[in-house]
């Protein structure tokens, strides 16, 4: 979208752990061999940089990439101690937004814009060099998001073109790139559009499922395909949309049924009530929360090892759910812009338990680690 601002990366979306569930839900019970427990946390990370840090993957508790504005890509092996800049050579006026990681070593990173603004580079050797694989050359083309199934399959979405949003698919890594035909995509509403706001108004679960989130028109609508892109369909949420600052931002899916969706008006000092959504059916219908964030949020993901707990970050805030989306609650007043898990890889803490491997990324460079 031209105004503001992962999916479910492969590598990046899970479920809550237990002992996570229990600390912030609620009281826990006595734990005599460990009583001096903290609550879980942001551990802002110093990075080194003030670009605003809008793409994010986090591919384990040591290793994550980030990326925005002025063509900056950063990465960490070390847990955060140490950033390396792998920015993409003579890239400092693109816009970074998203970024796809696959381990330490691939990466891919989309920048957005009208016409050659938006275009998508990669690299195999952690950062050390990097390839452009695809670069915009229809100046009505404007590209947000991107997703990926697996480290092969992936897809990038732009804003409607002569009325319909344009999906980009790769099938080898994201080292060429074609658009699908459009026949299998519903009409756009007036206005309607996609937020380059945290790199996840496109994100996916399994091997095929993708969605795609959308605002600024008359309603803010969520696209499912079951067929890695091809074929859509498109169901209203409950965030409340009507104008080019609102709409769902962000999605996050479970699995291939449950997912969540957060948003509202990203302008300063605007109201964002009904600022989140749950589904339990793959995004046909979608349930308002009953306690939303209090405030707009841009980015969402659910946590690691548990059932129902995720994370909604925005400027003014984190919110909690355990819930499954049902309440939420703010845990922390630090400003990010997106948030990414990435699961089965967590450091054991000395209860026994697996500690998430989330990260949060934001403005003036701003990058945590959620730790306990």
């Amino acid at each position: 979208m031209r105004r503001e601002g992962k999916s479910r990366r492969w590598t990046s979306l899970g479920l809550c752990g237990a002992a996570l569930v229990a600390t912030l839900a609620g009281p826990a019970q006595a734990e005599p061999q460990h009583t001096a427990r903290t609550t879980p946390h942001w551990d802002v990370k110093q990075t080194g940089t003030d670009a605003r840090l809008r793409g994010l993957a986090a591919v384990s508790r040591e290793t994550a990439w980030v990326a925005g504005s002025h063509g900056t890509v950063l990465r960490t092996t070390d847990g955060g101690r140490s950033w390396g800049d792998v920015s993409p050579s003579g890239a400092g006026e693109l816009e970074f937004r998203d970024i796809e990681a696959f381990d330490g070593r691939r990466a891919v990173v989309l920048a957005i814009g009208e016409g050659e603004a938006s275009r998508v580079l990669r690299t195999e050797d952690g950062g050390l060099t990097w390839s452009e694989s695809f670069r915009n050359t229809d100046p009505r083309a404007f590209y947000d998001c991107m997703t990926f199934f697996d480290p092969e399959h992936g897809l990038a979405v732009s804003d409607p073109v002569d009325g319909k949003y344009r999906i980009l698919s790769t099938a080898d890594g994201g080292t060429s790139w074609r658009v699908l035909p459009g026949e299998g995509m519903p009409v756009a509403q007036t206005g309607e559009a996609g937020f380059a706001a945290s790199g996840q108004c496109l994100v996916s679960a399994g091997s095929r499922d993708v969605w795609l989130a959308t605002g600024g028109g008359a309603t803010a609508r969520v696209l499912h395909s079951a067929d890695r892109g091809r074929h859509w369909t498109a169901a209203e949420s409950t965030v409340p949309a009507g104008d080019a600052a609102r709409g769902v931002f962000a999605l996050a899916f479970r699995d291939r049924h449950r997912g969540l969706a957060v948003g509202g008006d990203y302008r300063t000092g605007q109201a964002s009530p009904q600022a989140a959504a749950a589904s339990n059916d793959g995004g046909r219908s979608w349930r308002q929360a009953a306690t939303p964030p209090p405030a707009y949020r841009s980015g969402v993901a659910w946590l690691p090892h548990g059932r129902a707990a995720a994370l909604a970050v925005g400027p003014t805030g984190t919110d909690l759910t355990t819930d499954g989306g049902r309440t939420w609650r703010t845990v922390d007043t630090g400003s990010y812009d997106t948030v990414d898990c990435a699961p089965g890889r967590g450091a054991r803490v000395p209860w026994g338990h697996r500690a998430p491997a989330c990260w949060a990324s934001g403005e003036k460079g701003r990058v945590a680690r959620w730790d306990r």
